[in-house]
């Protein structure tokens, strides 16, 4: 588990940079599966810029996702339910967003996660057209970092009730394309990057951030210049992409 913990922390730290205005103050969580049926995920209140080793927690993945089956539990009751599932009971609070990790990790096959609030990407889903803009391409690199779809949450509370929209989300998604999306937006709230590893949950989350900066950058030339789908689905299915994206996700 140090390993894991320390990547984590390492991924954290570059999540929350300042340069990279990904994430401020206590904004944006991580995650990573231990794969003995609990995961590290940030505690509550924890900064990704500053967090040590003290600010993840270690919690077990079948209470967090029983919780999910109970979405009116009071704020208490949901309070109480990730302190019971803490394998130290000592340790801190997790996040309240600990329930979407459980969701990647089991419905979505991460093996890392990766949520924050980038002021780029925000722009776009905090305006009328939401995650309206992402769901077609404007260049090829985008596809195959972050993948030909991805999946959309409209705007719902932290905690339980996001939980189930982000479970109804990856199931619908994965019954429509087959597997699970390496990203998904939140409409005013933010990204989640979905990843086998810290590097490629980076490398989404950086690419998303590019993305968005692009297409805020071509409405002042006139709007987005889509690429046709047939070209997203050949950019998607191309062996030499597929070579590049897994030479990309497994850089380390």
């Amino acid at each position: 588990m140090t390993e894991i913990l320390d990547r984590l922390i390492l991924l954290s730290h570059e999540l929350g940079r300042e340069d990279r205005e990904l994430a401020i103050l206590g904004e944006g969580n991580t995650s990573a599966d231990l794969g003995d049926g609990t995961f590290l995920v940030k505690a509550s209140g924890s900064q990704l810029g500053t967090i040590d080793a003290s600010g993840l927690t270690q919690v077990r993945l079948d209470p967090v996702l029983e919780a999910i089956d109970h979405p009116e539990l009071s704020d208490d009751e949901v309070r109480a339910k990730l302190q019971e599932a803490k394998v130290d009971p000592s340790a801190r609070l997790p996040s309240v967003e600990t329930f979407l990790h459980a969701l990647c990790i089991r419905e979505g096959g991460a093996k890392w996660v990766g949520h924050t609030h980038p002021t780029s990407v925000l722009r776009i889903l905090c305006s009328k057209l939401g995650a309206e803009p992402f769901l077609k391409h404007v260049f090829p690199d985008e596809i195959v970092v972050c993948g030909r779809n991805l999946a959309v949450v409209p705007y719902i509370d932290p905690g339980l009730h996001l939980a189930v929209a982000v479970r109804d989300s990856l199931r619908t998604f994965k019954d429509e394309h087959g597997t699970a999306p390496k990203v998904i937006l939140m409409v005013n709230h933010g990204p989640v990057a979905l990843g086998a590893n810290e590097k490629e949950v980076l490398n989404i989350m950086l690419m998303l951030d590019k993305w968005a900066k692009v297409i805020a950058g071509t409405y002042q030339f006139g709007g987005p210049q889509f690429l046709e789908p047939s070209t997203s689905d050949r950019i998607e299915n191309r062996p030499d992409e597929h070579y590049r994206r897994a030479a990309i996700a497994n850089q380390r």
